[in-house]
């Protein structure tokens, strides 16, 4: 099933809700017109007035015809508690992430559970704003992706509030090593390693890796791909190892890759990338040089995206369980918030390698 960035009513009503809860935007506040709004989100008035037609059914914005649109607090009265689950991933309209969004939010809401999103875009300050703005929210608990997982973390002290308040909180994709709470995460060492062997079984001996190294992902990524080397025993050259963080990851990859292209000898005949999305950029860049995928360099990505079937050479990669992570996430949290659970265990997902054309020969 292919993952499809959140639809962008989604999107505003997300923007909206965090006026909310950062208390930009107060009971009582008259809300900016449809036009006002649809000119600050870049959409239609359509695309407007759906998002506010959610927040109207859910009691959080009331319309006084002639007047406008007006903030109304959290419906209390019907004696009934709203409970909230938040959710912190590094991105969410893009990539795997709606994905994960909507196994989550489905879950939640067959459970009768309202979702607060946040995100941080793989950037420590702002973690460290999400995590301030989910601790003044009456939260059940947490669900949340850390940020840049390989480097320090400096927002220690907030996760260490979550726990003095008795707010559960599980991690998705990576975890702190500071921290010892269940994590679902795929085992990324085989990953990495599945897609060495694959290439290796093809006759390739100079394979380049990509490896994005702030998150530990990417870490285990290069762990698995130096471990398949080593059961070959074929040594590694130093130099078709390409690490880059999230900051240099519109320029480094590339730049290395034309560089490696360029070769008049010993040129790389296949590439091992971070994820889908790099593996397409560097397909492109292959292209841009005269050669072909995968009669020059065959490429390897990692999630198995919808990029990696949007392209004319469809991409082998490794698997993510996207959704199933979201939903299984959520079902581990309401364990822990019902008491269900004592010593609650995150799990390791097998990822599969999904071959497609741009490694056949």
């Amino acid at each position: 099933m292919k993952e499809k960035a959140l639809p962008k009513y989604m999107q505003v009503k997300q923007e909206i809700q965090a006026w909310f809860h950062s208390g930009a935007m107060k009971p009582g506040d008259l809300m900016p017109s449809e036009n006002e709004l649809a000119e600050r989100f870049g959409v239609s008035r359509q695309t407007v007035r759906q998002a506010f037609g959610e927040l109207e059914r859910e009691g959080r914005l009331s319309r006084i015809q002639g007047k406008g649109t007006f903030v109304s607090a959290p419906q209390a009265g019907s004696g009934e508690t709203v409970r909230t689950v938040g959710l912190i991933t590094t991105y969410i309209s893009d990539y795997i992430f709606p994905h994960i969004v909507r196994g989550a939010e489905a879950a939640l809401r067959s459970k009768g559970y309202r979702l607060l999103l946040s995100s941080t875009d793989n950037d420590k300050e702002r973690e460290r704003e999400a995590l301030e703005m989910m601790l003044g929210q009456p939260l059940s608990g947490l669900i949340i992706e850390p940020t840049k997982s390989a480097e320090g973390n400096p927002n220690l002290s907030l996760y260490l509030a979550l726990e003095y308040r008795g707010i559960p909180y599980i991690m998705l994709n990576e975890q702190y090593p500071e921290l010892d709470g269940p994590c679902l995460k795929t085992d990324d060492v085989l990953g990495g390693c599945l897609a060495v062997r694959h290439l290796l079984a093809l006759g390739h001996e100079r394979i380049a890796g990509f490896f994005k190294m702030d998150d530990m992902q990417g870490v285990n990524r290069l762990k698995g791909f130096r471990q398949a080397y080593r059961e070959k025993g074929v040594a590694i050259q130093p130099d078709l190892v390409v690490q880059y963080a999230t900051e240099e990851k519109g320029t480094k990859p590339a730049e290395a890759a034309v560089r490696l292209l360029s070769r008049e000898s010993a040129r790389p005949t296949a590439f091992v990338c971070y994820n889908d999305e790099l593996a397409v950029q560097l397909m492109e860049i292959i292209r841009q040089a005269g050669l072909f995928v995968p009669e020059d360099v065959a490429v390897v990505g990692f999630d198995d995206s919808s990029l990696a079937t949007a392209t004319e050479t469809k991409l082998t990669t490794l698997t993510h369980p996207k959704s199933l992570m979201g939903q299984e996430g959520v079902e581990l949290l309401l364990r822990m918030i019902e008491g269900k659970v004592k010593k609650p265990r995150g799990k390791l997902y097998t990822p599969e390698l999904i071959v497609r054309s741009s490694t056949k020969k």
